[in-house]
């Protein structure tokens, strides 16, 4: 049973890399699927860029919520081949991911910058979905606590609040893996980041929601989101296809 008393739970799918003008009868029929269904969640997909404005064009009830992958920390200017946090607003993004891990090790994003476009992300009235999580190797030396407190420290904004922010944790090991955490590690790293956030900006990180990710997948979905402090889930490639999206948001039914 998830909490009356937590933040109010997200389900977002994250498609990277993916997709085409075609694969927007997948949002339409996730959508169709989603008619009359009573959640105590909201829902997101996060598109790529180039699919944002006609994602929006379908969806301006608000039944499914769009965000961006990524985005500059500036609002314009000389930045070939980026986005600006407001180019996302103005194209119907209400959100946008920073720091996931592909963007920290294929672009070797820091945490300065990460912090940064977070930033950005509240200049231009999106929610920064703020992305953390550890390596195999990490986790394999015993410093998953550490890197966390680390990356928690660096990456968020210090008006950081429930309505501005989101943080995602995923243990880099387990995305596209297969692999997962047990429901016992995970229980114990969100409540280790929920409480770093209130070490960091006080009592309103009670109100940021903290969503899992990592191979989340409709067989795994109802015993990890109901974890104690996992408000909802950060999903790759189960978002893909609404038939297996629909398995994972309806935990939530």
């Amino acid at each position: 049973m998830i909490s009356r008393e937590a933040p109010r739970a997200l389900v977002a799918g994250n498609w990277k890399m993916n997709g085409t003008t075609a694969s927007l009868g997948e949002l339409r029929l996730l959508a169709t699927m989603l008619e009359g269904v009573e959640l105590d969640c909201d829902v997101m997909v996060c598109p790529p860029a180039s699919l944002l404005m006609a994602a929006h064009k379908l969806f301006r009830s608000g039944i499914i919520r769009l965000g961006g992958q990524d985005c500059h920390p500036e609002p314009h200017g000389a930045h070939t081949g980026d986005l600006a946090a407001e180019m996302l607003k103005d194209a119907g993004a209400s959100a946008v991911i920073v720091g996931h891990s592909e963007r920290r090790i294929n672009h070797q994003e820091s945490d300065g910058l990460i912090r940064a476009k977070a930033q950005a992300a509240h200049r231009a009235g999106l929610v920064a979905i703020i992305c953390i999580g550890e390596t195999l190797e990490e986790r394999k030396q015993g410093h998953t606590m550490r890197v966390i407190d680390e990356q928690v420290k660096n990456s968020v904004p210090e008006k950081a609040r429930g309505e501005n922010t989101i943080i995602a944790y995923e243990p880099v090991w387990a995305i596209g893996t297969g692999l997962t955490p047990s429901p016992g590690e995970v229980g114990l790293v969100h409540a280790h980041i929920r409480e770093k956030l209130v070490g960091l900006i006080g009592e309103p990180a009670r109100a940021v929601p903290i969503l899992y990710g990592g191979s989340v997948k409709p067989s795994n979905a109802g015993e990890l989101l109901a974890i104690d402090n996992v408000n909802g889930a950060l999903v790759g490639g189960a978002s893909l296809k609404a038939a297996d999206f629909i398995g994972i948001i309806k935990t939530y039914s």
